[in-house]
């Protein structure tokens, strides 16, 4: 695969993505696969899957945890959706419905079959950022039996390349509120990196 050839494959690969239903009978919703994806982009934003707000709107993070990531990051909602410089790529495209302690992890289906090719169309990335611990599992897999607090902790074991956080929704508050070095530590570096990144855009 050259370079050359990536552009046209990722709009092939993408009306396929948008056209999936192999997991639809275990969707409380009809599926609406949502992602953000340009084969010039330099930073990755890996989620779990879309809430039901963001499965209604079709735009990825178009929410609170959205805002919260977005000001984690320093950048406008405009660049955060400029699909030329940031790529989107949940763990699972749809929303997988609630369970009793929030919404259900994000449906296995999508990355067995999605996520592979899609990371081979984003040549460019040069930052991951992993949030949750469905992207941990796929992305930083020596870190699989790692807690989420316990590989933001580490976040520098991957840097610059990958980022570990938190999720960004507000029923982290606690979580935030307990591990206060989180914002001073980790945020001003990433802040700074994403800034360089899209600098050189």
């Amino acid at each position: 695969m050259t370079s050359k050839n990536l552009p046209k494959m990722l709009p092939e690969l993408l009306r396929d993505i948008r056209a999936c239903t192999i997991c639809s009978a275990s969707l409380p919703c009809e599926p609406r696969p949502v992602l953000q994806v340009s084969s010039t982009a330099k930073i990755l934003v890996v989620g779990q899957a879309p809430g039901r707000r963001v499965q209604e709107s079709g735009i990825p993070f178009d929410d609170p945890s959205g805002d919260r990531l977005r000001l984690w990051m320093g950048v406008d909602r405009a660049t955060f959706y400029d699909a030329a410089k940031i790529a989107i790529i949940p763990m699972g495209f749809c929303y997988p419905g609630t369970g009793k302690s929030g919404d259900l992890p994000p449906r296995s289906e999508c990355a067995e079959t999605w996520r592979k090719p899609l990371m081979q169309l984003v040549p460019q990335v040069e930052l991951t950022l992993v949030i949750g611990q469905y992207a941990i599992g796929w992305h930083l897999p020596t870190k699989r039996k790692s807690t989420v607090t316990q590989a933001v902790q580490n976040w520098q074991h991957h840097w610059p390349e990958k980022i570990v956080l938190p999720h960004p929704s507000p029923r982290n508050n606690i979580w935030l509120k307990k591990n206060q070095w989180f914002e001073g530590e980790l945020l001003p570096p990433l802040k700074e990196r994403v800034s360089a990144l899209l600098t050189d855009i």
